[in-house]
């Protein structure tokens, strides 16, 4: 088992992010994901800070996507970064923010096909190949090469594919080196990692990283944690599809009430309405004791790597202190 932990560049800084990344190493723990959101702080420069100020952990953008980066543009950035770091970046990419794109007038169309092609385009120009006319529809390089960046070699940087979707954990298994699952509870892997298994064994792939790209809450005080994750379980809940709250037995009408309250704003009543069940089906929140139970669980689902994601709880310093004490 691997740990990582995940910061958005839009609710702290950037020397906070620094800073967390540096206490984050000293406790143990192996990833640091940060995410990428167009109105927030750009995850490359926040990246390349966290690779001159740490020794250890490695790191990568969770995640970026192929309708507001191209291939070419990532490869020579992760390449950068892999050399800033002496080696310890990762590249999350996933089909893109489907809520997000329309808003920056770029239509979503064909996600899952034009992320395969940038994985396959990213590698290809990460090994120092001259990239040829080949018939891609998305990314028909031709004659596309990195020419002054320093190359990964053989060793190569991994590639983790943000998945939710039967057809991406289906390519995550298929080309992927691990795959970036945002859920908390083991009843989504349960679904998820027979698929990646699935696709794994057809190409003979062996090795795969399956994270659980979490929504972590942990205090000393068990309210004060569940209370801070109350929101987060909110949003989530919100946009999550019918089958997957009937799976985790959620009462559809309250979830129908939360999303109205959360278009008004009104942040109140969502937290009045969000309850034990919201928090369990979307967070992993609660003592040390608690959120140590619950990462076990996830283990014996099948995840590799349990990634420590927004809210952390109350206070991040002393969340991040008490990951690394009582469950890293």
């Amino acid at each position: 088992m691997t740990y990582g932990i995940e910061f958005v560049p839009g609710n702290v800084n950037v020397k906070q992010v620094v800073n967390y990344c540096k206490l984050a190493e000293s406790k143990d723990i192996d990833f640091a994901w940060i995410t990428n959101h167009y109105n927030n702080r750009h995850c490359y420069p926040v990246l390349a800070a966290i690779a001159q100020a740490t020794d250890s952990i490695k790191m990568g953008p969770g995640i970026m996507n192929s309708f507001t980066d191209t291939p070419a543009a990532m490869a020579s950035f992760i390449a950068t970064l892999n050399e800033i770091s002496d080696g310890r970046a990762v590249l999350g990419i996933g089909p893109g923010d489907l809520s997000t794109l329309p808003k920056l007038a770029i239509e979503p169309s064909k996600p899952v096909g034009r992320l395969e092609e940038a994985v396959i385009q990213i590698r290809k120009l990460l090994a120092g190949e001259e990239v040829k006319k080949s018939g891609m529809k998305f990314f028909d390089y031709d004659g596309a090469k990195l020419t002054g960046v320093t190359l990964p070699g053989k060793k190569g940087i991994p590639v983790y594919i943000g998945a939710q979707g039967p057809k991406v954990l289906e390519l995550a298994g298929t080309i992927g080196d691990g795959a970036l699952i945002n859920a908390s509870n083991p009843k989504d892997f349960e679904v998820a990692i027979p698929i990646i298994k699935a696709a794994n064994e057809k190409v003979g792939k062996k090795k795969f990283d399956i994270g659980a790209y979490t929504a972590m809450s942990i205090d000393m005080n068990e309210k004060k944690a569940r209370n801070a994750a109350k929101i987060v379980a909110a949003f989530i809940a919100a946009g999550s599809p019918e089958p997957l709250l009937t799976r985790h037995g959620l009462d559809l009408d309250n979830v129908a009430k939360i999303k109205a309250a959360l278009g008004k704003f009104d942040f109140k009543t969502v937290g009045e309405l969000v309850g034990d069940k919201e928090i369990d089906a979307f967070t992993i929140a609660g003592t040390p004791d608690m959120v140590k139970q619950k990462c076990e669980d996830l283990t014996k689902a099948g995840v590799t790597q349990i990634i420590f994601g927004s809210p952390l709880g109350p206070d991040m310093t002393t969340s991040i202190r008490l990951l690394g004490k009582y469950v890293v």
